[in-house]
């Protein structure tokens, strides 16, 4: 019995969510005894594919047909049951995503499997298979234990830190049967976040309200986002404004997010907003009201001026 990863990928690349899926799916396989092979749907160079193995993937299964170039949960679900039931695999994991969300309840369906969505550490396997989970926004931890004979492990992003060596990892054809009725929904737009860093896989996030006072004043933010070689996000209200794109909007109603540092400037903090963003590992809030009820969340907080405050962080930065 194996294990099997899920692999996104963007724009013909690896996700960074999907090499820590490979790097944790990995690390369950060695708990096992056993190999982890990974999956990949869609047309993607064989060389990007075989860096899998940098990550501790032996093989990956490539299904290149041209029909599964568009995201498509449905038929990515059947991609992925069919190279289960290939592989023998008792452990199917991924990187909690959009596309994983609509994958995952399918494959249970499909395999008759047991799911643990938001996985935050390695299975506890000394009596069954326990997973623990992020849940309630990241306010809570619940346990879980895995008792069917297949397993779904949709791991939270940033839940393991990955360790890279020099390996490559065999790339084999996959031509699993397609089913028509996979799609019978039909993309016909993709319109895709840009910028340097994009947010959903960000490890370092700086983020704005409407303490910025207008569009114009956005270049401050910015400025520190590029010297942190970070992602730029905002509040819900600053996207209704029209100040910022909605694909940069985090928060309940937008983007969930889970970065190493996510620095926010000039939000007050509504619950709203928390639920996107409280799975940070540190935040750094400024606001020149000390009452903000963000300063509750923050691990770290700067009482100031944002307009003062994040023109100096950039030149620390810069500095260093």
């Amino acid at each position: 019995m194996s294990v099997l990863v899920f692999v996104e990928l963007d724009e013909g690349k690896i996700k960074k969510s999907s090499q820590e899926a490979i790097f944790y799916g990995v690390k369950v396989a060695a708990m096992m005894g056993t190999s982890a092979t990974a999956v990949v749907a869609g047309q993607a160079d064989q060389g990007e594919l075989a860096t899998a193995g940098r990550f501790g993937a032996t093989k990956v299964l490539h299904a290149a047909d041209g029909k599964l170039n568009e995201p498509n949960g449905m038929a990515y679900a059947s991609v992925v049951a069919a190279a289960a039931q290939q592989e023998g695999a008792s452990v199917i994991v991924l990187a909690k995503s959009s596309l994983a969300d609509a994958m995952a309840a399918r494959l249970a369906g499909k395999l008759k499997a047991g799911l643990a969505a938001n996985a935050i550490e390695l299975p506890d396997l000394s009596d069954g298979f326990q997973v623990k989970m992020s849940i309630y926004t990241g306010k809570a931890f619940a346990y879980t234990n895995l008792t069917a004979d297949t397993k779904i492990l949709a791991i939270k992003k940033n839940t393991i830190e990955t360790q890279e060596t020099d390996a490559t990892a065999s790339v084999e054809a996959f031509s699993p049967a397609l089913n028509d009725g996979d799609f019978g929904l039909k993309v016909t737009n993709t319109e895709k976040a840009t910028g340097d860093v994009l947010l959903p896989e960000a490890d370092l996030v700086v983020s704005a309200g409407r303490g910025l006072k207008g569009p114009e004043n956005w270049g401050i933010v910015e400025d520190l986002a590029k010297a942190l070689h970070a992602a730029t996000a905002c509040s819900k209200p600053v996207s209704d404004l029209d100040w910022r794109p909605h694909h940069e909007h985090v928060g309940q109603t937008g983007i969930k997010v889970s970065p190493n540092l996510y620095i926010a400037a000039g939000i007050s903090g509504a619950i709203q907003h928390l639920a996107g963003v409280n799975s940070s590992k540190v935040i750094v809030v400024i606001n020149k009201d000390p009452e903000a009820p963000f300063f509750k969340s923050a691990d770290y907080g700067i009482v100031g001026d944002v307009f003062d405050v994040l023109p100096r962080l950039t030149k620390a930065v810069k500095a260093l």
